[in-house]
């Protein structure tokens, strides 16, 4: 059985990844630093924590369920505890990719993201279909990424990911650099950022005499067909009117040299200011 040392096991992200790991095959020790989170685990899933001295030694996994601006502090104390041959596991590709990491070769360094459940899905089930995060009762795809160590170390790497991310339908093998366009890159600084465009535009038509629930019920059901035919997901084309629209807003909204945020100093500074 391997075993795994979930650090942050209680904070936001690590409560679901232990809420997933307690049915699972692995054996998890779960260290949580705060008082909230200890009481959760005990109180909503019968989880008793244990310091990272006694959870990480002789642990096969080790897995950083923690901010992005805390793992290179973490991974650093956490470093000596951890036995030759272990896996480092992050959910993240920014610290890893901004090298935050220790300078140990004889450890294995796996970095898995979620996509999340996608807006186009076959979800029936209610709870299933607002489960918009992931990782509860929604399938979502998931990407993964062996930064360094032995080629075999994969299969392991993605068991975990699978796991912990669970339901899990497609699962990405990428590059670290790789993970890195599509987040930051093309989920926050392109897909967010554009979002919240949308809502500043939706707002500005309610100041202008659009009531809100009209503004809103118009926008979200545009958003889904017109999102459904440019992401293939349903055969059609837009009108002409469309098309025009669209040819004479681009240039009023974005800026023509706007693919540069895909270059690797603009990745490479957008993972710094965040970690």
């Amino acid at each position: 059985m391997t075993t795994i040392a979930l650090i942050g096991a209680g904070g936001k992200m690590g409560f679901r990844l232990s809420r997933n790991l307690k049915p699972s095959e692995f054996e998890v020790r779960h260290v949580e630093v705060s008082e909230a989170g200890r009481s959760r685990l005990e109180e909503e899933l019968g989880i008793d924590c244990v310091d990272a001295e006694q959870a990480v030694p002789g642990a096969e996994v080790v897995i950083l369920a923690v901010p992005d601006t805390l793992i290179g502090k973490i991974s650093h104390q956490l470093s000596p505890l951890m036995e030759s041959g272990s896996m480092l596991v992050t959910l993240d590709a920014a610290a890893p990719f901004a090298g935050h990491l220790p300078e140990r070769e004889d450890l294995v360094y796996f970095v898995s993201h979620p996509c999340h459940p996608s807006i186009f899905n076959d979800e029936t089930e209610l709870e299933a279909k607002r489960d918009y995060f992931g990782g509860y009762k929604a399938t979502q795809h998931i990407v993964s990424a062996l930064m360094q160590g032995p080629e075999e170390s994969y299969a392991l790497g993605e068991a975990v990911a699978r796991t912990i991310y669970a339901p899990v339908g497609r699962s990405h093998r990428v590059s670290v650099e790789q993970m890195a366009l599509l987040e930051p890159g093309l989920s926050e600084t392109v897909c967010a950022t554009l979002l919240a465009v949308m809502r500043e535009a939706m707002d500005e038509v309610v100041r202008r005499g659009v009531s809100e629930e009209c503004a809103r019920d118009f926008l979200l059901g545009h958003m889904n067909i017109l999102g459904a035919v440019t992401f293939d997901v349903q055969p059609g084309a837009f009108s002409d009117a469309c098309n025009k629209a669209i040819e004479n807003g681009k240039p009023m909204l974005m800026r023509d040299d706007w693919k540069r945020v895909f270059e690797p100093d603009e990745i490479a500074e957008s993972i710094r200011r965040i970690t």
